[in-house]
């Protein structure tokens, strides 16, 4: 089984490589010391396992293990964790295989043993479990056999769009297959809901303007896009605009 170990503390990754070093049917393909080097490095490696810290700055394990979810072939995960046995009930609750720091050898021999895929359902439930959680630092989707990864804070809307979301950034636009209310759920302190089918970045926001068919719209900075504000948000659209002075 190829395994790809992943942690940001250089004397972690080395621990697990000394205890994985003469484990039979292991096969090392590579480390990584970020979230987003672990999504590019197992793009390109295809582990069969990833042994996934979860405390990491800029993206930490739990959102790392979603965006892995996308991968045409993902791999299996097994978290390793400093945190208290009493936290890691949540763990437990959802069948999520885990490494309780300092690792022991043993102990990783039955996770691995033990390791299978983890659904986003599993995740997106340990996620509201977890108080560290956070909304994702970046979008993720898979296109063209490749892992396409955009920050959440570059994105200028969400809008649905039949049976999946289109997600407009700089680059052009992802399909990703979230509902519009679950984005809502996750991103809705800087996000705002304009629509039935959109929800707009507050910061790209520019204006609030009337189109020749008598229909409300929004401008945005740095983009030509008009997006409609139905009917019935309208007045709550004209209120949190003129809360952020741009009305």
């Amino acid at each position: 089984m190829k395994v790809l170990i992943v942690d940001d503390e250089p004397l972690a990754r080395s621990r697990v490589h000394r205890l994985l070093d003469d484990m039979p049917g292991i096969q090392i393909v590579g480390d990584a010391k970020s979230g987003k080097e672990a999504l590019l490095r197992s793009s390109a490696l295809h582990p069969d396992i990833v042994l996934l810290d979860i405390r990491m700055p800029e993206m930490d394990g739990l959102e790392t293990a979603r965006h892995l979810s996308n991968l045409k072939n993902p791999p299996a995960i097994v978290f390793t964790t400093a945190f208290s046995e009493h936290a890691l009930a949540a763990f437990e609750a959802h069948a999520i295989d885990y490494l309780l720091k300092p690792i022991r050898r043993e102990r990783l021999q039955e996770a691995i043993g033990k390791a299978r895929k983890i659904n986003r359902a599993q995740l997106l439930e340990l996620g509201k479990q977890e108080q560290a959680a956070q909304a994702r630092t970046h979008i993720s989707a898979h296109v063209g056999g490749n892992l396409q990864l955009v920050p959440s804070e570059s994105i200028y809307y969400f809008q649905a769009e039949q049976k999946y979301v289109s997600v407009r950034h700089p680059g052009g636009e992802l399909l990703i297959d979230d509902s519009l209310k679950s984005l809502e759920e996750e991103f809705g302190a800087r996000f705002l809901r304009i629509h039935r089918n959109s929800l707009v970045a507050e910061e790209y926001i520019e204006g609030l303007e009337k189109n020749a068919e008598g229909k409300y719209q929004i401008t945005l900075r740095g983009i030509d896009d008009r997006l409609e504000v139905s009917r019935r948000m309208v007045a709550t659209t004209r209120r949190r605009l003129k809360e952020m002075g741009r009305a």
